[in-house]
């Protein structure tokens, strides 16, 4: 693992805050998650990437690695004029503009899959894919939460909550023409996206192990029946999507999956840090600069207030990462212009020096800075823009 002189060798001097990627971590990221998969091929999670330099590396680093999951139907439609191809919208539109232009793609030869999950999202597809003379495809987006006595186990996406509910949307697609569904997806976000030893969840991590592994198999079920209903009907099931990064062993074991997204997992951020089946490197991060001391063995560095979306907590917030030893103070934690720290460590910081800090979640550390700074074998080898430093903002 690289040291803080490392890093701090890379960067001082350097405009700060700046954000960077480890290549040579990134690539070990790459490799064992091509490993984890197997055979079964992975969809690229853009939201957790947002950076279409990075995109194209995973995307030519191994065949096993097969199109994007894009978070909003803009962003599909930039990621298809750069030239990417094989999009699955992972959340519905509604907007008729862009439904519109990506009906168009469509009929232009592009492959943008929408994702679906009620009537009203059909009606309104059909309704403009008539108009444009086209027939769109779309995936039909399944829940994949439990609920056990008082929890609420996952998230709340789509309202297909049962095999029952799945049945009686399939049902009414024949009056649908301009529409074809090529499958399904299943994100299994209570797996995939939670670990088993967060330490700020404390004895709840063991009621979270006992509940994944329920949850799995009632989960593997639903989407199996809703697979084999489509097929009873006569669709033509070519997509079938399900996992993340946490859920990769688990959902390859199913046979009716036919691709895993993943995208947390090539940056690793801290929140994958609390996993029991794998372990990936620490790719992403940031460096700021020590610019105050207001007393002996604190400091102020500029900037650091780069807070993870989800519920508000303390495993929220950007990590000290190096030197070891770094501690935030409880009552301020990183900061909108400036983060104050108790250095505890044996690395004697100085006014000027650099520190760097890994963001809780993946791609939202793009959203704060313009470009990413490549670092590889001892040297930064390029600096690239991410989708804010070519002037994407798409949520």
């Amino acid at each position: 693992m690289p040291t803080y002189e490392y890093y701090s060798n890379l960067f001082k001097g350097r405009d700060l805050p700046l954000a960077y990627l480890d290549l040579d971590m990134l690539d070990a990221n790459i490799k064992s998650i091509a490993q984890r998969a197997g055979n079964v091929p992975v969809r690229i999670a853009s939201k957790s990437v947002r950076c279409t330099w990075v995109l194209r590396h995973i995307l030519k680093s191994n065949p096993i690695f097969q199109g994007l999951m894009c978070f909003t139907g803009r962003e599909a439609l930039e990621l298809s004029k750069e030239g990417f191809d094989d999009l699955l919208l992972g959340y519905p539109l509604v907007n008729e503009a862009q439904i519109r232009a990506i009906c168009q793609a469509t009929k232009a030869g592009k492959r943008i899959i929408m994702m679906v999950d009620c009537v009203e999202h059909f009606k309104l597809i059909n309704r403009i894919a008539a108009q444009e003379g086209v027939q769109q495809p779309v995936c039909i987006d399944v829940d994949m939460s439990s609920d056990f006595p008082g929890v609420h186990f996952g998230v709340y996406r789509s309202p297909v909550v049962s095999v029952q509910a799945f049945k009686r949307l399939v049902d009414q697609l024949p009056q649908f023409e301009h529409v074809k569904v090529l499958g399904l997806m299943g994100y299994e976000a209570q797996i995939a996206g939670l670990g088993e030893r967060n330490p700020h969840n404390g004895v709840k991590n063991v009621a979270i192990r006992w509940m994944k592994k329920k949850s799995i198999k009632e989960l593997s079920e639903r989407r199996e029946a809703c697979v084999k209903y489509l097929l009873s009907k006569g669709h033509e099931v070519s997509l079938v999507n399900g996992g993340g990064t946490g859920s990769i062993e688990s959902t390859k074991q199913e046979p009716h999956v036919t691709e895993i997204t993943v995208g947390s997992g090539f940056y690793s951020p801290v929140l994958f840090d609390y996993y029991e089946g794998f372990k990936h490197l620490p790719a992403a991060g940031f460096a700021l600069e020590v610019v105050r001391k207001p007393k002996g063995g604190m400091f102020t560095a500029l900037g650091g207030g780069y807070v993870a979306s989800g519920s508000a907590g303390p495993d929220k917030l950007p990590q000290p990462y190096l030197p070891e030893g770094i501690q935030l103070t409880a009552n301020e934690g990183t900061g909108e212009v400036q983060t104050p720290f108790v250095n505890t460590g044996t690395v004697n910081l100085e006014i000027g020096d650099v520190i760097l800090f890994r963001h809780s979640k993946a791609g939202e550390l793009c959203e704060r800075f313009n470009d990413l700074h490549i670092i590889s074998k001892g040297a930064i080898k390029e600096v690239v823009p991410t989708y804010r430093g070519q002037g994407y903002c798409f949520l």
